[in-house]
């Protein structure tokens, strides 16, 4: 019975934090696609397709982590680590593929590559500006 009350509540954790950073980086693509694309997008679509990012990410990078045996801090060793920047690297396909995908514009045409890889871009560099100046 304890192993599936913790189960349930790593999965609500996953959903709540997932979500939470999902609205923090649909907050920036949004204004970076209404700046690339010289128009309006939907938010709610750019919120979805973050949340199905911050899902999947989350999933990578503890994946990562657990396979290399840095799921408690320090977590140096696991940033100077080759597969966890593959894994990175590959969260940002994951994520520009999403949000090209999935997020309309006003119009009802689909943003360009272009500009998703922009939105996913600023929210990395903010994303890694926030974490190196955490730790």
């Amino acid at each position: 019975m304890t192993t599936l009350l913790t189960l349930i509540s790593s999965l609500l954790w996953w959903v709540l934090y997932s979500s939470i950073f999902a609205l923090f980086f649909a907050l920036i693509a949004w204004a970076v696609l209404r700046w690339a694309e010289r128009g309006n997008v939907v938010f709610n679509r750019v919120y979805l397709a973050c949340l199905l990012w911050n899902l999947i990410g989350m999933l990578l990078i503890v994946g990562v982590a657990a396979f290399e045996g840095h799921l408690h801090p320090p977590y140096a060793a696991l940033l100077g680590s080759g597969l966890l920047r593959g894994a990175l690297v590959l969260d940002m396909l994951i994520g520009s593929v999403l949000l090209w995908r999935m997020t309309p514009r006003i119009d009802a045409r689909r943003i360009r590559i272009g500009s998703a890889c922009m939105a996913v871009a600023a929210i990395a560099a903010i994303g890694f500006g926030v974490a190196t100046s955490l730790m």
